[in-house]
């Protein structure tokens, strides 16, 4: 997968991405990350990216032009065979980010994220690309760049040989419906508190109800919210 990032901080990805996960999914060629500045696409001397609000206002708007050229940019660098682009507009007013998206995004060659900053996004930025516009919450950051770090992270680790063991993500909370189940590991007694005996019993079958039963008892506590879906599937 190829997942092109625009942003005005590229420098601000080097850390998180040149690490962990997505580092070795990178040097292992299951992902390549690029990122494109849009002070690149400007033509004035202060490579200015962003403007007044017409009508007036507090803050400052990006504007069309950098966003529109870096766009287009990077999409003329499509490799041969590459199909099945999505390009994303990183904002709080977008569709609230979820596994199920991530699972979706993850079939694709290619992603195009586009990050904000300022005040906002000319609106004809969105009625001219027509990007799939995506928030990770309800809340306001400074630019799109974290809530890119969140979508890639969420992605990339959803990639075939990205985890090194391809059930990794099965029993991962949201993967089901469901929050995930409590894990443990050695030792088996610390400080007073056990590992539950169903555990170490050997038994799968009862190991693998248990878990069931604590996913949904802990979906139920924390997110009940989760169980309307979960009933949905459950009659099918």
């Amino acid at each position: 997968m190829r997942i092109d990032i625009l942003t005005l901080f590229p420098e601000v990805f080097d850390g998180y991405f040149g690490a962990s996960i997505i580092g070795r999914a990178s040097a292992a060629g299951i992902v390549d990350i690029r990122y494109t500045n849009f002070r690149d696409f400007t033509s004035d001397k202060h490579r200015s990216v962003d403007d007044k609000p017409f009508g007036g206002g507090p803050g400052m708007v990006m504007m069309c032009s950098p966003v529109f050229e870096a766009v287009e940019s990077v999409r003329q660098e499509a490799e041969s065979g590459e199909s099945g682009e999505e390009l994303i507009l990183l904002t709080p007013q977008g569709e609230r980010f979820s596994q199920p998206m991530a699972e979706s995004f993850a079939s694709r060659d290619r992603l195009i994220l586009i990050c904000g900053h300022y005040e906002g996004f000319d609106d004809r930025i969105r009625e001219g690309l027509q990007p799939r516009e995506v928030s990770i919450g309800d809340y306001v950051l400074s630019g799109g760049e974290s809530a890119a770090m969140v979508l890639v992270d969420a992605v990339v680790r959803l990639l075939p040989g990205a985890l090194g063991h391809e059930e990794s993500t099965a029993d991962e909370s949201f993967s089901h419906g469901l929050l995930e189940y409590p894990q443990y590991t050695r030792p088996r007694e610390f400080r007073g508190m056990t590992v539950p005996d169903v555990l170490v019993s050997g038994h799968h079958a009862e190991v693998e109800a248990w878990r069931r039963r604590q996913a949904l008892e802990r979906t139920k506590c924390r997110r009940p919210d989760l169980l309307s879906g979960e009933a949905e599937r459950s009659t099918r």
